[in-house]
């Protein structure tokens, strides 16, 4: 009976020997797997932060089409009296404004009837290589130039490829406008894209999404490079802060919104990592 039962007993080591190498395997994927996140903490945790976002508040900037954002004080709507910190322990805001306003996200949905709305947007297009390209030098001469295709070429040939996937922001230092002169901020026409631009950074790039400083992607009122970026199924990011501190490649750009269902836009913060 211990001959006949040896191949067995063989078999049984052998099938145990292999499940142990394989959750060994496994064990040691998952560790390695946490050590990359680990590793790639610390690494990020090291970096320069830049804030890409502007604070807002009732009497700042907004399109002329929209009214100025309201913020009051939330109040029990049983006895209409306002929430405090003295008399109920906390306090909240009642916030009354458009969801184009401030540093905000325009998802697809905002220009087309099919489009994605914001809280369909996945997550991962959140985290994205960050591009800035400067307009400034442009401004002496034309102060409502609308960055060309040759402009961008111009850049690729000092900074290299714009990277499929990328997130393309134009620097115009508009934003140094937001607080100290908000009237001029407001002005119309501004410094912004051309729809060609738009059109080869989808096209021929293969960018996921832009970004720029001013409340518009247009230099002018036809917003077709607006209605061409949305309609394509891309995101972008209006009214954008300090990109003058951001390099021209090589950082990350983070941005989050609210997950508004079928949101049709709303304010957001963005952040870069620098290399």
């Amino acid at each position: 009976m211990l001959r006949a039962e040896l191949p067995h007993a063989k078999s049984v080591r052998f099938v145990t020997l292999l499940l142990a190498s394989a959750i060994g395997i496994v064990v040691c994927s998952v560790a390695s797997a946490a050590g990359d996140l680990d590793r790639a903490y610390r690494t990020i945790a090291e970096k320069r932060f830049v804030d890409l976002t502007h604070s807002f508040a009732p009497d700042t900037p907004v399109w002329s089409g929209f009214g100025q954002a309201r913020m009051t004080p939330a109040a029990d709507p049983k006895t209409r009296e306002p929430y405090t910190i003295t008399k109920d322990g906390f306090r909240t805001t009642l916030y009354e404004m458009v969801g184009q306003y401030g540093t905000h996200v325009d998802p697809p949905a905002h220009f087309a009837e099919s489009g994605v709305t914001m809280d369909k947007i996945p997550v991962k297009q959140m985290i994205l290589p960050l591009v800035v390209l400067d307009g400034t030098r442009f401004l002496a001469k034309d102060p409502n130039h609308a960055f060309s295709v040759a402009d961008l070429m111009a850049w690729e040939k000092a900074h290299g490829r714009v990277p499929k996937g990328a997130f393309a922001a134009l620097r115009t230092d508009m934003y140094k406008d937001w607080n100290t002169n908000p009237e001029r901020f407001k002005r119309s026409e501004f410094p912004a894209w051309s729809l060609e631009t738009v059109k080869f950074l989808v096209e021929k790039r293969g960018v996921t999404a832009i970004g720029h400083e001013s409340m518009d992607t247009d230099t002018t009122e036809k917003m077709e490079s607006e209605t061409y970026i949305l309609q394509q199924g891309h995101f972008q990011i209006e009214i954008m802060a300090n990109l003058d501190r951001v390099p021209a490649r090589g950082a990350l750009i983070v941005v989050a919104w609210p997950k508004v269902r079928d949101g049709l836009g709303f304010p957001a913060r963005a952040f870069a990592i620098l290399p």
